[in-house]
Formats: structure tokens, C-alpha cells, sequence
């Protein structure tokens, strides 16, 4: 008997090992499966291949999952289709420099009058180009910064005619295979540097309290890009005209400048926005028309700010001949100008040589007294003061139609002040502690829905945001790699501010359809931006932004015009090479990267950065690098070139 029970008991020692190694190995295999469901970072959909082999009697529309897909590599390909497989053809190597709302053709249809023909006028549905926009044969990657604010490829614009037409006034020089940009002006023949030390004789440029300024009428934006060194970040603008490519020159410098006219619509900038504003020789008839174009810089200005006019009539005793204009024509001009500013309630601060330096007022306390002396202009009834476009048109099928904002012969009025000595809207700091300081607007309750303390939640959020942007995105890591940087949906500008100590710009768009206007707080951040319909093209070259990153754009524009157009506006003005970053819905990033591999970028989808559980996604593209090839006509097309 104790021998039959010995035998039982070694019997049952092997099914008590067989039962220890599957309860050991199903441990294991499940330890790993959560691991494998649940990591995060980097997938790329193009490479996941799904394989699935389902039982005879299920379809594959039959079969269920129950398991979890939140982490990116478990997203679902986009369904394969004719359309998704057919990539977007390149556009004719003669569209190199397209810019569709500003197309020199179509303007001729508008009217002359106040240059109305030279502001923005985007296609109609069906002129939109359904094609990739070529970098021209020998496109190279621009210098890095500090050296692009001297040096241009000649490949990357290939326009000498200013320095024919600019070459006594020193503006740009062709060297070899480059452009060269001594700084120089029409009115600083001695170089930018120079002409911003005689500025700052005049006015504090060093104490931080001038921070945003605004150029009109800006040539190759070399006033702007000398005063980077001085913590002064300048908006430069001009219209495309015949001073070919200005606009592109100072982009390709790595400098901030958006093509723009002063003409019968506001400028897409929200009201006291810049600490200075400066026109150099700029051609702008500002005594004309009643003065409008002066109300719309007072506007624009913050309270206590500056304009700066040199060039004609400044100092006409001394230039008249040199001008090829009367002397009365000329003193006629200058006192047109300064009656404009009377009436704006302005304070010329000094006239010393050829500059001029006028003051706006800190508040409307006293202008509003004397109006009973100054009848025109009135201020004006009841309009946001912060408003470039409109109400809405009419919706169409591939998008909204916009009103831009009429100029107004009014006076814009400033926030009410308890004292005579209060500054209007509240006093900002100066920078660089401006940048993180609660914006005025925010402090007044001015801007719905946000307060002091959402601020600063989403300014440390963002910082959290970049930080692991660089994570997966080494090039945004290294200084110097990325200089123009695009934010298509900046909100309160958080993006931009966590980038501050890089050097980089980086123009902040609020689109027009956004719940809440928030470009005014941007401006009291310090930094700068824009409005933008993403429904039409911008108002810049191609080849603009070696970076774009976009918050829920898509997700904003749903239902309002088509993906595709969008995404082929960002790959116009994204440079060969350069990288986007989306974040949006996860079903919302599956569609995005359909589009995106018809546009051949090479992408991939990361998790968010609370993890793969998160319902939104981050879209990571880099532009493939290609150009056109030698042109043998106007009709031919880009193709890929290896350069």
C-alpha cells in the first residue's frame, strides 16, 4: 500500500511542473502583450501591415476586436482608394513664385484707385491649383542664422534687379552664387545699424519697453533685421510689386515679413499692437484721403507708442533738388502730415536731420475734450477695434468667402482710464519678462473665457508640449536648424514662447473662425502674428517656413473647405526639407496622412504626450527635398531632383 502511494505521488509530479511552466509562460506572454498595447512614441503607418487571418466563416466586416487601439501603432490605415494612391502632380516650373492671392494677373481686374489691385484677391473655386508648387532648378537650403541676415542664395530668388535699380543706395549686391545685403536703405545709406543708433538717440530702444514694431513699406526688411540684435521684433511688409522679390529677400534672410499694402482694408493685425511703427522713404501718401492711412497706424499702435517717418518731406530744405519735386509740393506734404497728427491727438517728440518721431497719446482722456476744437476725425461707434476681416460672405462648397474690414476716417478709441495719468488697456512689463507676464487683456477680463490663471497653465503646458516635441524631433533641438517658424492656430501664443531662448521667429496665426480673437494678447506677449482664413492662400512666398506646426486646425476647419487645399497651401510655403507638426483627433490625423502621402512628405504618427490613451495624435511630416527641373519653357513641370 505505501508502495502504490509512492507511485501516486511521483505521478502526479509531473503534472505539477507542466501546470508550474504554463502558469510561468502565460505570465510572461501576458506581462508582454500589455507591454506591446500600451507603449507609445513613434509609428509609422506607411510600414504597419495588418494581417489578419479570420476564420472561414466570419468576413472581414464581420469580425470584432475588443482589444484597446488608442497607442499610434495601432492606428488603422485609410482605406486604399484612386484618389489616395495618385499623388498631387507638381505645378508648372513657371509658378516657382506663386503667390494665388496676390497673382499679378488677376489683380489687373481691380481697381488702381488707392491700389486696391495690389490687396489681397484669392481664386475663385474653380482657379485653385490642385498642384505642389516647385522650388526653382539649383534651389539650395538657406544659409543659417546670423549669417542669412547677409547672405541669400542666388538660386533661391533669382532676381538681380535691385541691385541695379537699388545699387547706389546700397540695399543688396551680387556676389558669385550669392546675394549680399550690406543693410543698407534708401534712407540709410551708411547701413541699418547706423540709421537704428540715430533712432536711439531719439527714443529708448534699449530698456525693453519697445519691443514690436511694425515696418511699412519695408524694401529687403534690413531695418527690421538689425533690430533682432536689439530684442525688437519687427513685422515687415510691402506689397508685390515691381521692386521684384523684397518680400521674398527678407524671408529668405530669415527675417519676419509678409507681403501686405496699405490701400482700402485694415491691416491683419489687432488694435495697439506695435510699440513702434516706421516708414522709411516708403511712398505711402499719409496726408492723403483725410489721413486714413495715419488712422490706421494709430490703430495699431499701443498707447504711448511711436511713428517714425524719414524720407520725403523730412528735411525737404535739404533734399528738394535731390527729390525732383517743388518746394511748395513738398512743404504742402509735410504740413498735410502734421495736421493729420493733430488731429490724431499725437505729440511730435523731435525732427533732428532726416527723422521725425511722433508720440501717440497714452489715453483718450484729453482727445476726447478736444474734439470740440478738432472735429474730424471722430471716434469711432461701436466697431471691434481688433476686427481685420468681416462677417462671413457666403459658404460655398470649397470654403467661406470673407469681408475684409473697410478702412474708416475715424479714430479707433482707446480702453477707458480712471485718471488722466492711466495708460489705456494697462501697463505692460517690459520684455523679456513681458513674455510670461499676464498680458493686460487678459488681467481686464477682456478676452472671453480665459483668466490669469489659464494662462498660465497653457504657457507651462507648452513648455511640457516642446520639450517633447524635441523628444522625437532632434532637428527642432538643434539651434540654428529651423529659423522661420509658422504656428497655423497659436491661440494664446504658448508655442511661441517656449521657443523664445531658440533662435527662431515665429509668426502666429489666429484663424479668423477661432472661438476667440486672442491675436491682441499675443502682441502684449511680445511676440507677433496674424489673422488667416485657412480656407485661402497666405499672403507670403513659397518656400517661407522651415517649420509649421498647427493645434486642431483641421478639426476647425471641418466642414468648411477641403483638407487637401489646406495641406497643399502648407506645402507651398513649406521649404524643401522642412517639417510640420499637427495635433488633432486621432480619426481626424488618419485623414490628414491619406492626404499627406499624396503630397510624397514622409510621415509618421506619434502618440500624445500624456500617452497612447489619449484620443488626439500628433502628425510628424518632413518635406521631401526636390526642385524642378532646368527649365525648357513656361509649361513645363517640377519633378523630384536629388540636389
Amino acid at each position: 500500500m505505501a508502495w502504490q502511494n509512492h507511485l501516486a505521488s511521483r505521478a502526479k509530479r509531473p503534472n505539477l511542473y507542466y501546470l508550474a511552466t504554463v502558469v510561468i509562460l502565460c505570465s510572461v506572454f501576458y506581462i508582454a502583450g500589455i507591454w506591446m498595447n500600451t507603449r507609445g512614441g513613434v509609428a509609422n503607418l506607411a510600414g504597419t501591415e495588418c494581417a489578419t487571418t479570420l476564420p472561414q466563416n466570419i468576413t472581414a466586416a464581420q469580425a470584432l476586436d475588443f482589444e484597446t487601439h488608442h497607442s499610434a501603432v495601432d492606428l488603422p490605415l485609410a482605406p486604399l482608394s484612386p484618389a489616395r494612391a495618385s499623388p498631387f502632380p507638381a505645378c508648372p516650373v513657371s509658378l516657382s513664385e506663386y503667390t494665388p492671392c496676390e497673382d499679378a494677373k488677376r489683380s489687373l481686374k481691380f481697381d488702381r484707385e488707392m491700389l486696391v489691385y495690389r490687396e489681397r484677391h484669392c481664386p475663385e473655386s474653380g482657379q485653385v491649383l490642385k498642384c505642389r508648387v516647385p522650388a526653382p532648378k539649383g534651389y539650395t537650403t538657406p544659409f543659417r542664422w546670423p549669417e542669412s541676415r547677409d547672405s541669400v542664395w542666388y538660386a533661391n530668388v533669382p532676381h538681380r534687379e535691385l541691385t541695379v535699380e537699388k545699387a547706389v543706395q546700397n540695399w543688396v549686391r551680387f556676389e558669385g552664387k550669392r546675394f549680399r545685403f550690406p543693410g543698407g536703405g534708401t534712407m540709410f545709406p551708411r547701413g541699418a545699424d547706423a540709421y537704428i543708433d540715430e533712432i536711439g538717440k531719439l527714443i529708448n530702444l534699449k530698456d525693453g519697453s519697445v519691443r514690436t514694431a511694425i515696418d511699412t513699406g519695408c524694401g529687403v526688411a534690413s531695418w527690421g533685421a538689425y533690430l533682432l540684435s536689439r530684442n525688437i521684433l519687427t513685422v515687415s511688409f510691402a506689397p508685390r510689386d515691381t521692386h521684384e522679390a523684397q518680400v521674398q529677400f527678407a524671408l529668405e534672410r530669415g527675417v519676419p515679413a509678409l507681403i501686405g499694402v496699405l490701400a482700402s482694408i485694415r491691416l491683419p493685425y489687432p488694435s495697439r499692437a506695435f510699440d513702434m511703427a516706421h516708414c522709411s522713404r516708403c511712398l505711402i501718401p499719409w496726408g492723403k484721403y483725410d489721413g486714413l492711412y495715419l488712422i490706421e497706424v494709430d490703430r495699431i499702435l499701443r498707447p504711448g507708442g511711436y511713428w517714425i517717418l524719414s524720407g520725403p518731406p523730412i528735411n525737404w530744405k535739404t533734399h528738394w533738388k535731390g527729390w525732383n519735386r517743388t518746394v511748395e509740393d513738398l512743404r504742402r506734404e509735410q504740413s498735410g502730415i502734421e495736421a493729420v497728427a493733430r488731429n490724431l491727438c499725437w505729440k511730435k517728440l523731435v525732427q533732428k536731420d532726416d527723422l521725425a518721431v511722433w508720440q501717440k497719446p497714452t489715453n483718450h482722456v484729453h482727445c476726447q475734450l478736444n474734439r470740440k476744437v478738432f472735429k474730424t476725425p471722430p471716434f469711432c461707434q461701436r466697431k471691434d477695434p481688433d476686427q481685420a476681416c468681416g462677417s462671413m460672405m457666403v459658404t460655398l462648397s470649397h470654403g467661406s468667402l470673407w469681408r475684409y474690414t473697410k478702412l474708416e476716417k475715424c479714430i479707433t478709441p482707446l480702453p477707458e482710464v480712471g485718471h488722466v495719468k492711466d495708460i489705456a488697456g494697462g501697463m505692460l512689463t517690459k520684455w523679456p519678462e513681458r513674455l510670461t507676464s499676464v498680458p493686460p487683456r487678459i488681467m481686464r477680463g477682456s478676452v472671453k473665457g480665459i483668466t490669469a490663471k489659464i494662462f498660465r497653465e497653457d504657457t507651462d503646458e507648452w513648455k511640457k508640449r516642446v520639450a517633447y516635441y524635441k523628444g522625437f524631433d532632434g532637428n527642432l533641438a538643434v539651434p540654428g536648424r529651423f529659423r522661420n517658424i509658422l504656428d497655423m492656430n497659436a491661440h494664446l501664443g504658448g508655442f511661441a514662447a517656449a521657443l523664445f531662448k531658440d533662435p527662431v521667429w515665429v509668426m502666429n496665426i489666429v484663424p479668423v473662425e477661432a472661438e476667440i480673437n486672442t491675436l491682441g494678447v499675443i502682441y502684449e506677449r511680445g511676440l507677433i502674428g496674424t489673422y488667416q482664413n485657412w480656407c485661402e492662400a497666405m499672403s507670403t512666398y513659397p518656400r517661407t517656413y522651415d517649420f509649421i506646426h498647427g493645434d486642431s486646425v483641421f478639426t476647425l476647419y471641418k466642414d468648411r473647405c477641403e483638407m487637401e487645399n489646406i495641406l497643399l497651401e502648407m506645402d507651398r510655403i513649406l521649404r524643401p526639407g522642412g517639417t510640420v507638426i499637427l495635433r488633432d483627433d486621432v480619426d481626424m490625423v488618419v485623414k490628414i496622412q491619406s492626404i499627406i502621402e499624396r503630397l510624397d512628405w514622409d510621415s509618421r504618427i506619434v502618440d500624445h504626450e500624456l500617452g497612447p490613451h489619449h484620443t488626439h495624435k500628433i502628425v510628424w511630416a518632413v518635406k521631401k527635398y526636390w526642385t524642378a527641373p532646368a527649365a525648357t519653357d513656361t509649361a513645363q513641370t517640377g519633378s523630384e531632383t536629388s540636389s
